[in-house]
């Protein structure tokens, strides 16, 4: 099987097809039975992507002019012998007649790409100092996006860019209903896996290296997830009490569900998405740590449709965003993205937002979360909330992690590790 081919098919379907990098290597990688050989097409579709807007730059230069959309797999294959010219090791003259070798059904494009990728080698100092004079080029990411990053954060933005384009750390979530985090470091290291503790977080480790799902212990019975250290806050600041009425809104794939039983399995718990197909995983993971909570679709902006008459001590919205905060994992964002997304999610967050309040009982407690590290979708989003709700008012998050903001607390992406991420926790006035 030649590997660069199947990275090939997932990146054109991304590029070409806008469909998701995850749905695309999901699919391509049925058909890779080796771990290692899996490991490499990963590699060369997350690499490709994370440097997608600096090599594509580079390309225009070395083209009299761009590939039309038809043949958008041959400018796939240019960008993918780019990267690894630049950032693999790979010999340049395997690098080079390997990806010449993928264009066997397009002949015309053989001595194409031969040719733009000995061009490459022979002016790569100029050609990438040109890039590091264009700001999309030299931080890999649409100018549009570099522009809301510095409009918010102008101090931090450079360190937000680089980190969205590096690869991120493995966080495991264990399971503190099954064991805990003290015992289950010890049973990483009887496996000589290298892994520390979160002080702030509770459940929360950090592998000092990736390793596959399957190689890590406990995993198939429910003694640990794998989430991002910033998405398990979510359950420590909710703090479900024993017997409370909770709901989690928007909850597929299930990972902030499953942390919240984790931590109280003795409540109701309702989880909500409006995705039929995502809700299979959620059930997938509430069965593999053995955990209880009822699990229906539903349009979180109309929870008519769903639940009667029906109050929550508890509820999470977990909001559907833009997802800036998890670049690094979905390195995709940066080219499906677009602009003009930010204000519908904006409008959507708004309605989801004013839908939950109806269902909070006097006394409980919202807490609005987003993988996001825009303003309009966070602080903005709370204080015109605010605004409009006279028996809304704000808790502090007094915490060891992120930036306290006028309302709420944010994680900047790279942050102790995390992913960008956003809470605000609102509490319901007894009137």
């Amino acid at each position: 099987m030649n590997l660069r081919k199947q990275a090939n098919i997932a990146l054109t379907k991304v590029i070409k097809d806008g469909q998701s990098l995850t749905a695309s290597l999901d699919h391509v990688l049925e058909s890779v039975s080796e771990s290692k050989d899996k490991a490499f097409v990963q590699a060369m579709c997350y690499g490709v992507m994370r440097q997608y807007h600096r090599l594509d730059f580079i390309l225009q230069q070395l083209l009299s002019k761009p590939l039309r959309n038809k043949d958008t797999d041959i400018t796939v294959l240019l960008l993918m012998g780019l990267y690894q010219l630049k950032y693999m090791r790979v010999k340049s003259h395997a690098a080079v007649s390997e990806t010449v070798s993928i264009a066997n059904k397009k002949s015309w494009a053989k001595s194409l790409i031969n040719g733009v990728l000995r061009q490459y080698i022979r002016e790569q100092d100029v050609l990438e100092g040109k890039a590091d004079q264009v700001s999309a080029a030299l931080n890999s990411h649409p100018g549009w996006l570099i522009n809301k990053i510095k409009n918010d954060w102008p101090e931090q933005a450079g360190s937000i860019l680089l980190e969205n384009n590096q690869q991120p750390p493995m966080a495991l979530r264990v399971n503190l209903a099954q064991t805990t985090r003290d015992d289950y470091l010890q049973v990483l290291a009887k496996h000589s896996i290298e892994a520390k503790a979160i002080s702030f977080c509770s459940s929360a480790i950090i592998l000092k290296q990736p390793v596959a799902v399957e190689k890590i212990p406990g995993f198939r019975d429910g003694v640990v997830s794998v989430q991002d250290t910033a998405a398990q806050l979510a359950a420590e600041l909710l703090d479900s009490q024993e017997e409370q009425t909770v709901l989690d809104l928007c909850a597929a794939p299930g990972g902030k569900t499953s942390a919240i039983l984790e931590r109280q399995a003795h409540i109701n718990m309702l989880a909500v998405d409006i995705d039929e197909s995502r809700l299979v995983r959620v059930n997938e993971n509430l069965q593999r740590l053995k955990l209880q909570a009822k699990v229906i679709v539903g349009d979180a902006t109309n929870p008519s449709e769903w639940v009667k008459e029906q109050t929550f001590d508890r509820i999470l919205v977990d909001a559907p965003c833009s997802a800036l905060g998890v670049i690094r994992r979905h390195p995709d964002i940066k080219i499906l993205r677009r602009q003009s997304d930010i204000s519908t999610l904006q409008a959507i967050q708004k309605q989801i937002l004013n839908a939950a309040w109806g269902l909070l009982k006097p006394g409980g407690i919202l807490l609005y979360a987003t993988c996001s590290v825009l303003k309009q979708e966070n602080e903005m989003q709370i204080a015109a909330f605010l605004q409009q709700h006279a028996d809304a008012t704000e808790q502090t998050i007094v915490a060891e992690w992120g930036i306290e903001r006028k309302f709420g607390r944010q994680i900047l992406t790279g942050d102790l590790g995390m992913d960008g991420f956003y809470y605000a926790k609102l509490l319901k006035q007894q009137i």
